[in-house]
């Protein structure tokens, strides 16, 4: 990828953020992973309630990028880029990330791990579940909903299951069927130690 184009990436989605909270002295990076459907934002939202960061929800900045996203692989390979990229400047700058994205695969995971240890900076790892069940009810609810920024249905949440990576570093397990604030609670700690 050209590095104009890439740096042109990253200003849009920067300038899509809003208002950014403020430095902290030592930022934190919390990067959220779990198949469609099982809560990922909504889990981040109630962190970020808790802990002022910025949530990078990578449904929401694939629609910045590409208004009418075809989910191909060239498509993510540039999102992910690009988004990788904008996490290293928000903890340059100090601003806290939480990064909301499927995250699957060790390999895409990987490239997280790197960020956290070239700025040597903590990185908190949370899986989220929750039974096929709830989720093929959530995904079906959500459909051609207002405001929904995921396309994924139970078809995409029935493909991708298979796709699920095991983490291979110290983690957290949300279950999302049941009550969240404990491990919320755990989570936030973790992040500002």
């Amino acid at each position: 990828m050209p590095e104009t184009r890439l740096r042109s990436d990253v200003d849009r989605l920067a300038d899509s953020l809003g208002k950014l909270p403020e430095p902290a002295a030592s930022p934190s990076f919390i990067a959220v992973s779990g198949l469609p459907g099982t809560g990922k934002s909504y889990l981040c939202a109630r962190l970020a309630e808790r802990l002022p960061s910025i949530i990078l929800e990578s449904d929401t900045l694939r629609k910045v990028l590409f208004p009418s996203p075809g989910y191909r692989q060239p498509e993510s390979a540039r999102l992910f880029r690009a988004i990788h990229l904008l996490i290293e400047r928000l903890l340059r700058r100090g601003v806290s990330v939480i990064l909301d994205a499927t995250n699957l695969s060790e390999k895409f995971r990987e490239h997280l791990y790197s960020i956290a240890d070239r700025l040597n900076v903590r990185l908190v790892l949370v899986r989220v579940e929750a039974p096929p069940e709830l989720v093929r009810e959530r995904l079906a609810a959500r459909q051609g909903k207002p405001g929904t920024t995921s396309d994924a249905d139970w078809a995409v949440y029935q493909k991708m299951k298979d796709t699920a990576e095991k983490i291979n570093r110290n983690h957290y397990v949300v279950d999302m069927s049941g009550d969240i604030t404990p491990v919320v609670y755990k989570i936030v700690k973790e992040a500002s130690r």
